[in-house]
């Protein structure tokens, strides 16, 4: 079966006849390794381009704050936006930034890692870039947190909002704020924003 997207407009939407398998799922990705790629929990491939140049440039701004950060830390490790992730839900999804513990990542068997993972990160970050609808990304954000996922980042630039999720507790919105941090389970990390909006 041959999955290539040559000549097809994204962002699309599709549902294979029959739901792709994790293998499946990773031989498409390889052929189609323009675009970014996401399978929703119903078996739905979401085609995505890549981020412009400014929805990037924050992006590394976030991963390099995340990265520093988890260096000191010692706990745990930091992926980047072309990291899938296969949640209990049988969705796999690819945050903009994750951070996973240590003592659970190096479970994993070097077979695993070299998959798109059956782990939840226990931290998530979603850069909203224009093209995204943001009633999407917010039910992505509560997706997160259903599949174990203890803290999430919505970063909105365009109206320059922090959005927090947190397991039990309805949405936590920071208007503009100088910094974000949290004392939970990324305790010590702060990104301070204007190395984000800037």
């Amino acid at each position: 079966m041959n999955f290539t997207l040559s000549g097809m407009p994204v962002p699309l939407r599709f549902r294979p006849e029959t739901p792709m398998s994790d293998e499946e799922l990773m031989r498409f990705c390889a052929e189609n390794d323009g675009v970014r790629v996401e399978r929703e929990a119903n078996g739905e491939i979401l085609v995505m381009t890549p981020a412009g140049n400014r929805t990037g440039r924050m992006n590394a701004a976030i991963i390099a704050a995340l990265g520093i950060w988890a260096e000191r830390d010692g706990r745990g490790y930091v992926f980047d936006s072309n990291t899938g992730f296969t949640l209990p839900d049988g969705s796999m999804r690819s945050p903009d930034a994750a951070w996973v513990k240590a003592t659970r990542w190096d479970a994993l068997s070097g077979e695993e890692k070299e998959r798109f993972s059956h782990i939840s990160p226990e931290f998530i970050i979603e850069l909203r870039s224009p093209s995204d609808h943001l009633d999407d990304l917010e039910a992505k954000m509560v997706q997160w947190i259903a599949n174990g996922v203890q803290m999430a980042w919505l970063i909105d630039p365009e109206r320059r909002v922090v959005v927090i999720y947190r397991p039990g507790d309805g949405p936590e919105v920071l208007h503009d704020p100088s910094s974000v941090q949290d004392s939970g389970v990324i305790a010590g990390f702060e990104l301070v924003m204007a190395r984000v909006w800037n």
